[in-house]
């Protein structure tokens, strides 16, 4: 299997300015991302990011780089110009790792990438993995899927879905037993043809009801592939905690496989 993963970098963040370039253990955040990157069997790994400081820092590290345009309204849109400039061939498969995820297991973005290769109707895959406490489920943050007989996607919501009506008419405070319900991960595969197509699909209620843009996918009659894994994947990082919970990881050497 042969696949390209593109790593969607802005250097915009509120909560942790110039998120991308933050050190880890002597590289940029974005390095590193593109370090854990290659472990996995893709063929070719570029960082797409719409800032000339991004694009030194990766270049000056041997790693691919593209400049897009700072005008996209969604990452997709940008994994859309990054396919258009490199003339992937419709059918050729495209994976999604954003650039805050130093922690991504690369057996895992392998997994996806095969599921995609091995669903000729679906236009794209990710991943999901059950929810274990009422919280997460009640939480508008946890993105829930619900799949079909074939483990594709139904539809994402930040609703709690399944909604167990019976169980929690006798006790709304806690998940019941023999119950599953997913937590979407925003690890995506593409068919490079779909991304081509996508900023040309017309926008839907539920996209910009739920703020997922997955959700135009559905809406538009594509077909999603979901991989349920045993248990959530590393976070990534959004706050200084998270930055030196990932220094940390770093510093003892435990980066998941």
């Amino acid at each position: 299997m042969s696949y390209t993963i593109i790593i969607p970098t802005r250097m915009h963040s509120t909560r942790l300015p110039r998120k991308p370039l933050a050190d880890i253990e002597g590289r940029p955040m974005v390095v590193r991302v593109a370090e854990r990157a290659s472990l996995t069997q893709a063929a070719r790994i570029i960082v797409a990011t719409d800032h000339s400081e991004i694009l030194e820092a990766c270049s000056s590290r041997g790693v691919e780089a593209l400049l897009t345009s700072p005008n996209h309204p969604t990452g997709t849109d940008r994994l859309a110009e990054v396919c258009e400039k490199l003339a992937l061939g419709d059918d050729e498969i495209v994976v999604n790792i954003q650039g805050d995820e130093p922690l991504i297991p690369p057996s895992t973005v392998d997994k996806v990438a095969a599921l995609l290769a091995a669903k000729p109707g679906c236009a794209m895959a990710t991943a999901a993995h059950p929810i274990g406490s009422i919280e997460d489920f009640m939480s508008p943050n946890v993105v829930k899927v619900e799949l079909n007989a074939r483990s594709e996607a139904m539809t994402f919501s930040r609703a709690p879905l399944p909604w167990p009506r019976d169980a929690f008419r006798k006790d709304p405070g806690r998940l019941p037993g023999q119950f599953t319900a997913l937590h979407h991960i925003g690890l995506y595969a593409y068919r490079a043809g779909f991304l081509k197509r996508y900023p040309k699909l017309p926008p839907s209620p539920i996209e910009s009801a739920e703020s997922l843009e997955q959700l135009r996918a559905l809406w538009n009659g594509e077909r999603i592939a979901v991989l349920v894994l045993p248990e959530a994947l590393p976070p990534g990082v959004d706050t200084e905690a998270d930055l030196e919970r990932v220094r940390e990881a770093y510093r003892r050497g435990s980066l998941p496989s």
